[in-house]
């Protein structure tokens, strides 16, 4: 037997198989994909893309679609506040250039107005979730006293943050907003698949992060968030921050979902 002429046919019929001669090249490796953009930190700016932005959140930690409405109860120094926040249908351009949604965030106490916000999110197309502003007004015996905090990202150089990351995994620390001496909000994530207990039921698979904030050294928050739902729990763990837990979820009409947007802050709507 002729075991090199076998050798050889083995060969030939190795190479016909891959589609590819003894001579020919082998076929270029893909180019790896491009590595995700840093996340922001401090006051370092970012040069961000209008069109790169969608005024809505397919985030499973943070989804905003209009009409959505979450319900807190929030437990802060002996007293019981209740939160709604609530997508308008409606979406506004910032200052930078982004369209994003507008989120409004109402707070009462004993049935009296507290504070009434107006935030914008936008989603960039790589899946990070960025706070882009917030028009913040607080209220006393039915009077405003305060706007504090308010900032707009592109105003008397403001800058936005990321609220939640594409793909958020223990370790990353980023910036949720920068307005010096205004805001300063600081996040970064803790740990995966947590579990959380709130009103509004049993949750697996939490994202946890740690809020802070350069302005409130001593503050500090953990906060829960569940997949396909949002933020269900916030935990003050120091500098008298209180705990605020889901109480319900829902859809609204088309029109609480457009007033959300349109309403003056200070006006109450259900």
């Amino acid at each position: 037997m002729n075991t090199r002429r076998i050798a050889v046919v083995a060969l030939g019929l190795g190479l016909l198989t891959t589609g590819c001669s003894a001579d020919s090249e082998p076929e270029p490796a893909p180019a790896p994909a491009p590595a995700p953009a840093p996340l922001p930190t401090g006051g370092d700016p970012v040069d961000l893309d209008p069109g790169d932005f969608h005024p809505t959140s397919e985030h499973p930690y943070f989804p905003i679609r209009p009409g959505q409405r979450w319900t807190y109860r929030e437990d802060e120094n002996g007293s019981t506040m209740h939160v709604v926040v609530t997508v308008s249908s409606e979406t506004e351009q910032v200052a930078n250039g982004v369209e994003a949604a507008i989120v409004r965030d109402t707070v009462t106490e004993g049935g009296a107005l507290v504070e009434d916000t107006k935030d914008w999110y936008a989603q960039d197309s790589e899946g990070n979730v960025w706070y882009l502003g917030e028009d913040t007004a607080e209220f006393e015996d039915g009077k405003l006293v305060a706007h504090e905090g308010s900032f707009e990202a592109g105003v008397d150089g403001a800058l936005p943050g990321v609220i939640m990351p594409a793909d958020p995994e223990p370790g990353m620390a980023y910036r949720q907003e920068y307005y010096e001496g205004e805001a300063e909000d600081r996040g970064a994530v803790l740990a995966q698949d947590q579990q959380a207990e709130a009103p509004d039921g049993h949750f697996d698979g939490a994202v946890l992060t740690a809020d802070t904030s350069a302005l409130e050294p001593d503050v500090l928050e953990y906060k829960l968030y569940a997949e396909g739902v949002g933020l269900v729990l916030t935990l003050g763990v120091s500098g008298g921050a209180g705990r605020e837990e889901l109480v319900s979820t829902e859809i609204v009409d088309a029109a609480t979902a457009r007033a959300a947007g349109t309403t003056p802050l200070g006006t109450q709507y259900k």
